[in-house]
C-alpha cells in the first residue's frame, strides 16, 4: 500500500482597502484572488474576499460586498448637478458616504470648485436613508469636494440659512460669511436615529490644523480662498451658537470636526458619535469571524507609510489578525524592511517593484500587476 500525502490547502483572507485613484477595494481583492488561485505548487490556495473601507470613499461598496443591499437615489452633486448616489442598507444600519454624493470625483470635468462646492447632496442622501427607518446611519466622510462646514448638508435636513435681506442661501464655502440668520425645522426621525461618524481624521474645524488650512488646498483653494473659508467658518460657528447650539464653539475644536471640509462639524452638531473608521468597519464587516477561519491574511492600500503606522486600515487589520502571517500589498511602500515588524507584517509586495511605469492612475496596469503579485504570493505559500 502506498501512503499518499494530501495536497496542501492554504486558506487566505484577502482584505485590502482601495488603491486611491486606481482601483476600488473590491477590484484589488478580485485581482489578488485571481492571481492566488492561479498559483501552482503542492496544493491549492483558497481565497475568501473581504474588501474593506475606513469610512472614506468605498464604504458603501464594502458594506454591499459584505451583504448589505444597495439603494440608489438622485441627489445634488457637488456643484448642483444631479448624480445617482448609492447607500447601503441591511434593515437596521444604513451607510451613506460623501464621496458618491458630493465628492471630488463627481466634479464636472474634474474642475475644482473650492468655494462653490456644496455638501447638500450628502444631506439629501441622509434624508433618503431616513425614509428607510434605520436604527442607525453610518456617515462616511472621506473624499469631499467642499469646505462648507456641512452647511449644504444641513440645508437638506431642515435648516434654512438666510442673508440680511431674508433670502435663502445655498450652502457652500462662498456663502458661509453671508449667513445672517438660521432657522431650524424638526425633521421626523432624525433625532430618533443613531448617527455614527466613522472617520480617522482628527483635525479640528479651524486653526493651523483645521479644514481650510489643511484640506482646502487639496480641493483647489489658494491662499486667498483659504483665508475666506476660514473667516466664513468662524462666522458659521458664531451663527450656529446664536441659533441655539450652546456647544457650537466647543464642537469646532473637537477631534474630527474638520473632516470632509467641516461636514464632521455639522454631524457633531446633530449629535453624531465619532468612532474610529477602520475599527468600526472591521466590526461592521465581521472581520474577526472571517479571519478566524483563515491561515493567512492579505491586506493593503495604495501607499504604506507613516500614516499606515498611525492607524490606517492595514494597521488595524494587522492588530486584529493575531499570530497568523500577514502579507501587505501596496502601490508603493515608504517603510523600509526593518520597520515591517511595527505592523507585524511578514512581507510587503509593491506594484512599484514590478514595473517602472506609474500605475497609480492606470487601472488596467494595476490589475495586471496585482494578479502577478497574487500568483507570486500563492507560490510562496504552497
Amino acid at each position: 500500500m502506498i501512503n499518499a500525502i494530501a495536497p496542501k490547502t492554504v486558506r487566505t483572507l484577502v482584505a485590502p482597502d482601495k488603491f486611491k485613484g486606481s482601483l476600488t477595494a473590491g477590484e484589488v481583492a478580485d485581482a489578488l484572488a485571481a492571481g492566488l488561485r492561479s498559483a501552482t505548487g503542492a496544493g491549492t490556495v483558497h481565497c475568501e474576499i473581504l474588501p474593506l473601507a475606513d469610512g472614506g470613499d468605498g464604504s458603501v461598496d464594502a458594506a454591499v460586498t459584505s451583504g448589505f443591499s444597495r439603494r440608489s437615489y438622485t441627489v445634488a452633486g457637488p456643484t448642483g448637478q444631479p448624480v445617482q448616489a448609492d447607500i447601503a442598507f441591511d434593515g437596521v444600519t444604513a451607510v451613506v458616504e460623501v464621496a458618491n454624493t458630493c465628492g471630488l470625483a463627481l466634479l464636472p470635468d474634474g474642475k475644482l470648485e473650492p468655494l462653490n462646492a456644496s455638501s447638500r447632496g450628502f444631506g439629501e442622501a441622509i434624508l433618503f436613508a431616513l425614509g428607510l427607518n434605520p436604527a442607525r446611519i453610518v456617515l462616511a466622510l472621506g473624499g469631499s469636494a467642499s469646505t462648507d462646514g456641512g452647511m449644504g448638508m444641513l440645508t437638506a435636513l431642515g435648516y434654512s440659512f438666510r442673508d440680511p435681506e431674508g433670502r435663502q442661501l445655498y450652502g457652500s464655502g462662498q456663502t458661509l460669511e453671508q449667513i445672517h440668520s438660521v432657522y431650524r425645522t424638526e425633521l421626523p426621525g432624525l433625532s430618533a436615529t443613531e448617527l455614527i461618524v466613522a472617520s480617522d481624521v482628527h483635525n479640528p474645524l479651524l486653526g493651523a490644523q483645521g479644514a481650510p488650512a489643511v484640506f482646502a488646498p487639496q480641493k483647489g483653494a489658494g491662499p486667498d480662498a483659504v483665508a475666506l473659508l476660514h473667516k466664513g467658518l468662524e462666522h458659521f460657528v458664531a451663527k450656529m451658537a446664536e441659533a441655539g447650539f450652546t456647544d457650537a464653539a466647543m464642537l469646532a475644536e473637537h477631534d474630527g470636526a474638520g473632516s470632509a471640509g467641516g461636514i464632521g462639524y455639522a454631524c457633531l452638531l446633530l449629535g453624531a458619535e465619532q468612532v474610529s473608521g477602520a475599527d468600526f468597519f472591521l466590526d461592521l464587516l465581521d472581520f474577526n469571524t472571517r479571519k478566524d477561519s483563515c491561515d493567512v491574511v492579505i491586506t493593503g492600500e495604495g501607499s504604506i507609510d507613516e500614516q499606515t503606522l498611525a492607524g490606517k486600515l492595514p494597521s488595524a487589520v494587522a492588530r486584529r489578525s493575531g499570530t497568523r502571517p500577514i502579507i501587505a500589498v501596496a502601490g508603493r511602500s515608504l517603510l523600509p524592511r526593518e520597520r515591517w515588524s511595527e505592523l507585524a507584517l511578514t512581507r510587503v509586495y509593491t506594484l512599484a517593484e514590478y514595473t517602472d511605469r506609474d500605475s497609480s492612475k492606470d487601472a488596467g496596469l494595476s490589475t495586471a500587476l496585482l494578479r502577478r503579485i497574487g500568483k507570486d504570493i500563492g507560490a510562496s505559500l504552497l
